[in-house]
């Protein structure tokens, strides 16, 4: 069996076109002696290749490899059938949540001839990123990342995983980060060395992505999105009941925080959907960027991104007031001026929904309120307690039995909630979320602890989640 063809199927398997089933088969029908070109088109005569132009492309690629000899493993050695390999399900007795990957993964990691990448034409290039992004959709990814002096990885269930041992190089890098870019986004990359975007392949296909300049050189992030919009009911939330509550206000300030890679985005587009289905209103989003799209349903939805459509988020929302709007939904409460322009249009008769980077609810109420001089404080804390109607905290903790657990701090602005805001006195907070649970409150900590006693999250996932000594010594 030539070189060419060892090259041929090697790197067809590393990307998953095919089984080393199917590539003994062919071998069975073309016998030893066949050669490259004939062992391409038997791959798509019998259907296991429908791309012919990848195909083409990569026997290009098997034929340069072939030069230093054959693959360093044989594809035609040997190999048991491959198993599909289900993503990891939350723990028994758990609720899977649309933040637990479902339904079947690719048995190989995603892969591209990283080490070919100086070879490669700009349309092959292209080629491969798009079916190295679909890949790692496909295999449940949440995190794609390719930089300058590292090996590629990818971040699934909160573990990392290396995609290969080659060190991508500056020129590498850049080359991969920028193939998708249309000229116009490669201009402000260039001029910026910083660049967010929104980057869809198709309607199921569709990533938040983040390109910066390090001292290797070029670094891409990109977050997959959910190809599809999740129900309030499949996040695996315990406070259902009093979230749709919330969302039956006409008025006021919801906040949903955590973490980055807590689901926020998730959380914050079943929030806009549950409207979607429920009201008939007008609700404008500002995004940066927009990350998933929200056809209209019974609300008619303007989605507007920061960068293409407006200059900032605090321009957005001075613009959107003008706009009639019943729900506003800001992707960030960043700055002073944001958080300012969110509380008075909650003020004004919208419902303002709003994401911070806060681990609680008490933290998330000191960092929005402490953002405004002392002088502006006594108004501010007036205008925040009489305008909040409710705070989500989220955390995605690894489940015992594989995949991720929503744990939850949810806090419901009563009037002992507005009391505590109007006093700076937020440290009073947790005996409020303790004895709110009629309510629909519920204390972080106590939800990790429950989660530990229904061995749904381990000991140690638990104590690096409970600050408080007393829970803490009730873990073993």
């Amino acid at each position: 069996m030539q070189n060419e063809i060892r090259w041929l199927v090697r790197l067809c398997l590393d990307q998953n076109l095919i089984t080393p089933e199917q590539a003994e088969t062919v071998r069975g029908q073309l016998g030893d002696g066949a050669d490259l070109m004939d062992f391409a088109q038997q791959l798509i005569d019998d259907g296991y290749i429908e791309d012919h132009a990848m195909l083409e492309r990569i026997a290009g690629f098997a034929l340069a490899k072939a030069k230093s000899g054959p693959p360093a493993d044989d594809p035609f050695s040997f190999v048991p059938p491959r198993p599909s390999i289900a993503a990891p399900r939350a723990a028994t007795g758990t609720t899977t949540s649309a933040f637990v990957a479902a339904g079947e993964a690719p048995a190989r990691l995603p892969s591209i001839p990283f080490d070919m990448i100086a070879s490669m034409d700009d349309a092959a290039l292209t080629t491969s990123m798009q079916t190295l992004l679909r890949d790692c959709a496909r295999y449940g990814a949440s995190d794609l990342h390719l930089s300058a002096g590292s090996r590629p990885f990818i971040r699934t269930q909160r573990v990392i995983k290396q995609l290969a041992n080659h060190v991508l190089t500056d020129s590498d890098a850049r080359r991969l980060n920028t193939a998708l870019l249309a000229p116009h986004q490669l201009k402000i990359f260039e001029e910026l060395n910083d660049y967010d975007y929104a980057l869809a392949l198709d309607a199921t296909n569709r990533y938040r992505v983040n390109l910066m300049v390090h001292k290797a050189g070029v670094s891409g992030c990109y977050r997959m999105v959910p190809a599809t919009i999740p129900k309030l009911d499949q996040l695996g939330l315990r406070n259902l009941d009093a979230v749709r509550k919330l969302l039956s206000y006409h008025n006021g300030l919801i906040l949903v925080t955590g973490p980055v890679g807590s689901g926020k985005t998730t959380t914050l587009a079943a929030l806009v959907a549950e409207l979607n289905a429920t009201r008939e209103d007008h609700i404008i989003t500002v995004e940066d960027p927009i990350e998933v799209v929200q056809p209209a349903q019974g609300c008619n939805i303007t989605q507007r991104e920061v960068g293409p459509h407006t200059a900032s988020f605090a321009s957005a929302l001075k613009g959107a007031l003008r706009e009639d709007p019943d729900v506003i939904i800001i992707g960030e409460l960043r700055d002073l001026e944001t958080i300012e322009m969110a509380i008075t249009a909650s003020e004004t008769g919208h419902l303002v929904i709003g994401t911070m980077h806060t681990s609680d609810a008490a933290t998330t109420l000191n960092r929005l309120l402490d953002v405004f001089p002392p002088s502006q404080q006594a108004q501010i804390r007036a205008s925040v307690a009489e305008s909040l109607r409710g705070i989500l905290c989220q955390r995605l903790l690894p489940a015992t039995g594989g995949g991720l657990v929503l744990a939850t701090e949810f806090l419901v602005a009563n009037t002992a909630v507005a009391a505590l805001i109007r006093e700076g006195k937020t440290q009073g907070l947790r005996n409020v979320l303790e004895t709110g649970v009629r309510e629909g409150m519920s204390l972080m900590e106590n939800v990790v602890f429950d989660l530990y006693s229904k061995r749904q999250i381990s000991a140690e996932t638990a104590r690096q989640n409970i600050a408080n000594r007393m829970l803490k010594a009730r873990i073993t």
